[in-house]
């Protein structure tokens, strides 16, 4: 059985690219239905089509939703390239990440929609840091395009963060330690080159909310509508914040008895159809990554990884099967999980 080792996923990926590539460019530029979240000011003050504010970001049901499809389909072109229909994908990208369309999803922003933070600002995170760190002209291109909505969202994480005196520890998008973890490897380049605000933000944050977290209640997740595990992202988020010696011991605190949890059981899923629900093939998906991550955060004599990586493999690899083929309310998203795992 696989483990889910660096050996495992890279197979896994070759062989499940191009499905994962070809749902993901369906949605991307399925406008319709939408979830479009608008503060209207006034009677009429409704936009006429998602295009109409988000013309690169109109897809997948949603905005966030569609970042992070964006992110996912760049990341199979520059990991599996040989996979994936390449030359679809980079003509996708170059009708979506424009200059003036990435104008308009800036003025969107700041004008009359956040979006779900963090999760959303995160996922522009990681597309930015996913283009601008790829040596490919067009990603460069695209990466400079997409700059002025990136500087925008950075700039809400700072004013944001310092405001946050609580985190929230809900299993879907407000949650704060996915948000912030995802947003980390931007902020660690930005701190690269010289302009360490917005890594100096996430880590006071991350250290003054969960710092003295000690026997977190596992056993009381997941909700009924998760994509995330609080308890793993949390533990996620502070295994790249910690020196190794620090987090295991942070982490034999705040989970001290993991294999004992209810953090190793899959979560079931009764009905695709429903939005909420269907959340829950997410989590067993983040749950993998997550419980993949810690394992590799903890010293090589912890006995926890075994079977941490059993876990994980009980959670993804029933999932991998339903990224298509399924229902819209799984299909609009969940591919961005398995390439999450699975790279």
């Amino acid at each position: 059985m696989s483990t889910l080792g660096t050996a495992d996923r890279q197979a896994l990926l070759r062989a499940r690219a191009e499905e994962f590539a070809k749902i993901i460019l369906v949605n991307l530029r399925r406008e319709f239905p939408n979830h479009i979240s608008h503060l209207m000011s006034g009677p009429g003050d409704l936009p006429n089509r998602p295009k109409d504010v988000y013309p690169a970001f109109y897809g997948c049901l949603d905005w966030h939703s569609c970042v992070e499809m964006h992110w996912a389909v760049v990341r199979l072109l520059r990991a599996a390239p040989d996979q994936v229909p390449a030359a679809e994908i980079r003509t996708v990208l170059d009708e979506h990440l424009t200059a003036d369309n990435i104008a308009v999803e800036t003025r969107s922003f700041t004008e009359f929609s956040k979006h779900a933070r963090p999760y959303a600002w995160a996922w522009e995170h990681m597309l930015q840091h996913e283009l601008s760190t790829w040596d490919d002209p067009d990603a460069q291109r695209w990466a400079a395009n997409l700059t002025p909505l990136t500087e925008t969202i950075t700039d809400a994480f700072l004013a944001w963060l310092p405001k946050a005196t609580y985190p929230d520890r809900q299993g879907a998008h407000f949650n704060s330690a996915f948000g912030l973890s995802r947003a980390l490897p931007h902020a660690r380049a930005l701190g690269d080159r010289g302009e360490p605000g917005l890594l100096t933000a996430i880590s006071d944050a991350a250290h003054r909310w969960f710092d003295n977290d000690v026997d977190y209640q596992a056993r009381w997740e997941p909700g009924g509508a998760d994509f995330l595990s609080p308890a793993l992202c949390e533990a996620e988020l502070m295994s790249n914040l910690f020196s190794p010696t620090e987090f295991a011991h942070w982490f034999d605190r705040f989970l001290p008895d993991l294999a004992n949890s209810g953090l190793f059981t899959p979560a079931i899923v009764s009905d695709d159809s429903d939005g909420q629900i269907a959340h829950l093939h997410g989590l067993n998906l983040s749950r993998a990554w997550c419980l993949l991550r810690l394992a590799a955060a903890l010293p090589p004599t912890d006995v926890r990884p075994a079977g941490m990586h059993a876990a994980a493999s009980a959670h993804a690899l029933p999932e991998l099967d339903l990224t298509s083929g399924t229902d819209y309310m799984v299909e609009h998203w969940l591919a961005a999980y398995a390439v999450l795992l699975l790279t």
